[in-house]
C-alpha cells in the first residue's frame, strides 16, 4: 500500500456495501490508500436485502438486458471460485405454467442463458417430467412439465464483510458507523468531515478523489453533503421476502411465475427454512426504514400457494426482511422493467477535486464494477497497480470450489467434539478462518457460553475483533443467521455480553 499522511488519502468511499467494500478491496490491493465510512453496519442496507443469488438474472432477457445478463453470468463462477465457502451452485426449478409464458419462449431463454455467458463447470439447462421428478412432489399436479438450469447461492452479508476484511488487510481504513456530514473541494482535493455515530467524535478526513458509493443514499449524499440541488438519479424499489419453515425436502429451488408477469423464488434456507421472494415496488419512505407491507406478505403467500399443495400462509412465517434496491432511473413505467445494470459518472477534473457516483448494480458484479470504478481512478490520479481480483480468493475461501465437503471433515477430524451441522456451519460462515475461532479447544466448553441457534462466546469474540460487529443484532442477522434458532431472550444477553466485550477492546 502507498502509504498516506496522518489525514490524507487517495481515495474516500462513502458507503459500507457491496459495492463500496469491493472497491475498497480492489483499490487497496493495486496500491491505493483508502478510507471507507459507513455511517451503520457493514451490509445493513441494500447488500443484506437481497434474494441472496449469483445469477445472471433470467427474466433479465425478456428487457433485451444481453450485456448485463452475460457479464453476470461470467461472474458466476468467477465468484464462486473465490468464495466457496459463502457462495455455492443451486439448480433451479422453472415450472411451466400454462396461459403464462409460453414453453417455446422458456427454451430459447435457457438456451441463451446456457451459451452467452462462457458457462464452465455449472451443469447445463434441461427439460424435467414433474410427474417423475422428486421436485414435483410438493408442486400441484397441474405443473406436468418444467425446465432446469444452473446458477448460485450467496450469503450476501458475509460477501460485503469479507471484501472489507480483505480491504482492510491490504491496508485500507474501514469504519463502520461513521457518518459524513460533510465533503467539500479544497486545492484540488476532497475536504470530508466524519462523525463516530456512537461517541460523536468528528474529524476531517482529506482525500484526492471522492467515491460516492451509497446505495439508497446516493442521491443524499449528492444534495447534503456535496451541495448538489435536488438530485434525481436512482429510483428506489423495494423487494420484501418471508422465510418460512421448510417446504420440501429436496435441495433445488423454484422459480415461480406470477400473472402479473413478474417471478419469486422458493429457496432452501439455512437448513431448515425456505425464503421466498421477492416483490417488486417503488418505495418513496427513508431507506433505512423499509419493511415488508401486509400486502408484500399476502402477495408472496399468494403466488407461492398458486404452486404448492399446501397453502403458504402468515402462520408459516418466521422472519421477514425487505430491502430496497437503487435501480438507475431510466424512466421505465413499472418498477419491475427498471435496468438492473449500474452507471458510473464522473463529476469534476482533477485539479477541481474528482467525485464518483455509482448508481444502480447487482450483486453479482460488484466485482466487475469495482474494476471499472477503479479504471476511473487510475484515470483521475494516476495508475498504481495491475486487475487482480479476478484470480483471488476472499478471506476463508481458499479452497477448491468444489472441496466444500472435505472441509467439513477435515474439520470434524480436528475437533471431533463437532457434529456434522456444526462443523458445516463453520466451513459455511468461515472457510478456513474457522480454524481462527476454534483453535486450541477440544470441547464445546472451551468455545465459552453458548448463547443459542449454535452461537458461542469464541464465535462472538472473533467477530467483534475482526469483523467490526458492534451489538447482537450485527452478530446474529447479518454475521450469521442464528437469530433463526434464538429466542428475543438470548440475543438480550449476547447483546449485553458484547457491550461489555466492546467496553475491554
Amino acid at each position: 500500500m502507498t502509504a498516506a499522511s496522518e489525514d490524507r488519502y487517495d481515495i474516500f468511499v462513502i458507503g459500507g456495501g457491496i459495492n463500496g467494500c469491493g472497491i475498497a478491496r480492489d483499490a487497496a490491493g493495486r496500491g491505493y490508500s483508502v478510507f471507507l465510512a459507513e455511517m451503520n453496519d457493514l451490509a445493513s442496507g441494500t447488500s443484506s436485502g437481497s434474494t441472496k443469488l449469483i445469477h445472471g438474472g433470467l427474466r433479465y432477457l425478456e428487457y433485451y438486458e444481453f450485456r448485463l445478463v452475460r457479464e453476470a453470468l461470467k461472474e458466476r463462477e468467477v465468484l464462486w471460485a473465490m468464495a466457496p465457502h459463502i457462495i455455492w451452485p443451486l439448480r433451479f426449478v422453472l415450472p411451466h405454467h400454462k396461459g403464462l409464458r409460453p414453453a417455446w419462449l422458456l427454451r430459447l431463454g435457457m438456451f441463451l442463458y446456457d451459451h452467452i455467458g462462457g458457462r464452465k463447470r455449472l451443469p447445463p439447462a434441461k427439460t424435467i417430467d414433474m410427474r417423475k421428478d422428486v421436485a414435483g412432489k410438493p408442486l400441484k399436479p397441474m405443473f406436468l412439465k418444467a425446465f432446469e438450469y444452473s446458477d448460485c447461492w450467496v450469503n450476501d452479508a458475509r460477501l460485503v464483510v469479507l471484501n472489507a476484511r480483505d480491504a482492510a488487510d491490504r491496508g485500507a481504513v474501514i469504519r463502520p458507523r461513521t457518518r459524513v456530514t460533510g465533503a467539500r473541494r479544497d486545492a484540488g482535493t476532497w475536504s470530508v468531515t466524519v462523525e463516530d455515530i456512537e461517541t460523536a467524535k468528528r474529524e476531517t478526513v482529506r482525500a484526492r478523489l471522492l467515491v460516492n458509493a451509497a446505495g439508497p443514499w446516493v442521491d443524499d449524499v449528492l444534495a447534503a453533503a456535496v451541495g448538489d440541488n435536488d438530485p434525481k438519479n436512482v429510483r428506489l424499489v423495494q423487494g420484501s421476502h418471508i422465510v418460512v419453515n421448510r417446504l420440501f425436502e429436496h435441495d433445488r429451488c423454484y422459480m415461480f411465475q406470477n400473472a402479473d408477469g413478474r417471478i419469486i423464488f422458493a429457496i432452501p434456507y439455512e437448513e431448515d427454512f425456505t425464503l421466498i421472494g421477492t416483490t417488486d415496488r417503488d418505495y418513496t419512505g427513508a431507506p433505512g426504514e423499509a419493511a415488508i407491507s401486509e400486502s408484500e406478505i399476502d402477495y408472496l403467500c399468494a403466488a407461492a400457494s398458486e404452486y404448492f399443495i399446501k397453502p403458504v400462509t402468515r402462520d408459516d412465517i418466521v422472519w421477514t426482511y425487505s430491502g430496497v434496491r437503487p435501480l438507475y432511473d431510466d424512466g421505465a413505467t413499472m418498477a419491475q422493467e427498471a435496468t438492473r445494470d449500474y452507471v458510473l459518472k464522473q463529476e469534476g477534473t482533477t485539479d477541481e477535486g474528482v467525485l464518483l457516483n455509482i448508481f444502480g448494480g447487482k450483486i453479482t458484479t460488484y466485482r466487475r464494477l469495482s474494476e471499472a470504478v477503479v479504471g476511473m481512478i487510475e484515470d483521475a490520479i494516476g495508475a498504481r497497480g495491475e486487475p487482480w481480483t479476478r484470480a483471488a480468493t476472499l478471506p476463508g475461501g481458499d479452497f477448491p470450489q468444489d472441496g466444500y465437503d472435505t472441509m467439513v471433515e477435515q474439520l470434524q477430524a480436528r475437533y471431533p467434539y463437532l457434529d456434522r451441522r456444526a462443523a458445516a456451519r463453520y466451513v459455511r460462515l468461515y472457510g478456513t478462518y474457522a480454524e481462527k475461532i476454534l483453535a486450541g479447544t477440544s470441547s464445546e466448553k472451551d468455545l465459552g457460553r453458548h448463547f443459542g441457534g449454535g452461537f458461542h462466546e469464541a464465535e462472538a469474540r472473533y467477530l467483534v475483533k475482526y469483523e467490526w460487529a458492534a451489538c447482537a443484532e450485527d452478530l446474529v442477522y447479518r454475521r450469521t443467521k442464528a437469530a433463526l434458532r434464538m429466542t428475543a431472550k438470548e440475543i438480550a444477553a449476547l447483546d449485553r455480553f458484547v457491550a461489555k466485550l466492546r467496553a475491554t477492546i
